[in-house]
């Protein structure tokens, strides 16, 4: 989850395929909250599963995939191919991701000091030049001072944690303190950000991106403070849309971004006669992030441009809620804000949304807060997909919220060593089997894999190893990836659970998959970007599995 409570700076998205950048905001009036417990630390959950390691109903296991289970149980105990076996294996989508702190942190420092940035050396926060302050040291001393590059690489990320925070810091707050070190960083750099973590993804073997962003949001707040708070939230809308207010910030928006699609496409090369083409051809979305931690007039009014945004421009396909989930404001207003999307939902029906709820535990807010969160975002305000729930098992009548969410199909996106560094979760502690014991949806995410320190392969190295998945059940978290993404068109799957095939494109026999598409199968496809994307990646499939056969 990215972003402080503190730090106020806003993403702006852009391009086709595209970026984002970080602008100014209008300040908040929130302030940080104190927590008892700074740090918290894994907790057994009140309601345990009735065995350890539950897991979906079987589903048909083709010959291919038990050479490749049986090849993945033989090099268990050799890093090095393990390594190579899940940078090799396709996996899908990254639905769950924040530009500002997806791009390594190596990136962030080069780009500072190509930019003349200083670091003020008692916060090592950038700032901008010049440089002649006491106590201030240009960014750029870190391309030969291998000392001074260390030092921000553990303030500006979780390299090394806890050894690089000041004493006593929790993970927690470490994390989030990140984002307002390297603010300065990014301002104007969205397409360099979005060069580097397309070319990540598609190393890593991915083929879909969904990534967290904000355009115009100094704009909004400046709207926000221009129009004021009215609890009658209809009122509120209406007077937002008057005058053409929200079509100027909807136009800005959509120019912002177009200026960022030129820069991605400068930086990765995609015009000239040697472009990172794989880079350049993935497909990349973005979900406009709403900050939770300011006031709700400009919560309102940044939940309605992402929305009318989404209507506008095919780029932008849903809205969520980042900051983090224990702040002040994210706290007292929870439940209003899931009443606003509710109403802004109705209005415009046809935008996705998926949440951020559950990211909590017990220690970091009061146990009362731990009751509702994930079920507001699915009953109140309709979340397609929740990002990490962690929580779960502290919820109200969480079995039968389970049931719902599976049965609604609501996706949980997990982060696992975001969830680790950030609650102190991991293991049995984790929800993850829960909600697979109950047949939700689980898609792996990295979250902030530039200030984490990780990367999608790692994420699913880690499933497998502590949950003991098999090869099947990996291919199929990469499967739903795809298949909750939110892409237009049906999806190739008539049924995701065994993942079945529609008929046109179903194989003959036992086989899952048989290339190339028939006609029928071909026209199908060629209707569906979303049919589409899961064909490309049952071959990528095909091919890894005859890889190591």
């Amino acid at each position: 989850m990215g972003f402080s409570r503190t730090d106020r700076r806003l993403v702006l998205p852009a391009c086709g395929l595209a970026v984002a950048a970080l602008l100014p905001a209008a300040p908040a009036t929130a302030t940080a909250t104190e927590h008892p417990h700074p740090h918290p630390l894994p907790h057994a959950h009140p309601h345990p599963l009735p065995h350890a390691h539950p897991h979906p109903r079987p589903r048909p296991v083709t010959p291919a995939e038990r050479r490749v289970d049986a090849y993945l149980k033989r090099v268990q105990d050799r890093p090095q191919a393990l390594r190579n076996f899940f940078r090799a294996m396709p996996k899908g989508g990254e639905l769950h991701s924040h530009l500002v702190g997806a791009a390594t942190t190596e990136l962030l420092i080069r780009i500072a000091g190509e930019d003349r940035l200083c670091i003020e050396e008692g916060t090592l926060t950038a700032v901008p030049p010049p440089c002649d302050a006491p106590g201030s040291r240009p960014a750029a001393d870190a391309r030969t001072d291998a000392a001074f590059h260390r030092v921000l690489l553990r303030a500006w990320s979780m390299q090394d944690f806890p050894a690089g925070a000041p004493t006593g810091q929790s993970g927690h707050d470490h994390f989030f303190a990140t984002f307002g070190k390297f603010g300065a960083v990014l301002k104007g750099n969205g397409g360099r950000l979005l060069a580097e973590v397309a070319r990540s993804l598609v190393d890593h073997n991915q083929l879909y991106l969904e990534t967290m962003v904000n355009p115009a949001s100094d704009g909004a707040a400046a709207l926000a403070a221009e129009v004021g708070w009215d609890p009658e939230l209809r009122r509120l809308h209406r007077t937002l849309l008057a005058e053409g207010r929200m079509d100027r910030l909807v136009a800005r928006a959509r120019a912002e971004a177009d200026a960022e699609a030129a820069q991605f496409r400068r930086v990765a090369r995609c015009d000239t006669a040697r472009p990172q083409p794989r880079a350049c051809r993935l497909p990349v979305r973005y979900v406009y992030q709403v900050l939770r931690e300011t006031p709700p007039e400009q919560v309102f009014t940044q939940m309605l441009l992402g929305m009318r945004l989404a209507e506008a421009d095919p780029r932008f396909v849903a809205v969520n809620l980042v900051q983090p989930e224990d702040g002040e404001i994210a706290l007292r207003d929870y439940r209003l804000h899931m009443r606003m999307l509710r109403l802004l939902r109705r209005v415009h029906p046809g935008v996705r949304l998926t949440l951020h709820a559950g990211e909590l535990v017990p220690g970091l807010v009061k146990p009362e807060h731990l009751r509702f969160h994930i079920r507001e975002a699915v009953l109140t305000a309709g979340a397609e997909r929740i990002g990490h729930g962690v929580d779960l098992q502290y919820e109200d009548d969480w079995r039968q919220l389970a049931r719902t969410m599976a049965e609604r199909r609501v996706a949980v996106e997990a982060p696992l060593t975001s969830n680790e560094q950030i609650l102190g979760v991991a293991g049995e502690d984790h929800s993850f089997d829960a909600y697979r014991a109950y047949g939700v949806p689980v898609v792996l995410a990295t979250d902030d894999p530039g200030v984490s320190r990780t990367d999608v392969s790692h994420e699913y190295q880690r499933a497998a190893r502590t949950y003991a998945l098999s090869y099947p059940e990996l291919k199929d978290l990469a499967r739903a990836s795809l298949e909750h993404a939110f892409l237009p068109g049906r999806s190739l799957w008539q049924d995701p659970a065994p993942y079945r095939m529609a008929g046109v494109c179903r194989a003959p026999g036992p086989r899952v998959f048989a290339p190339p598409p028939s006609a029928a199968c071909a026209g199908f496809l060629d209707a569906s970007p979303k049919a589409a994307l899961q064909w490309r990646l049952e071959r990528a499939f095909a091919d890894f599995e005859a890889s190591l056969s």
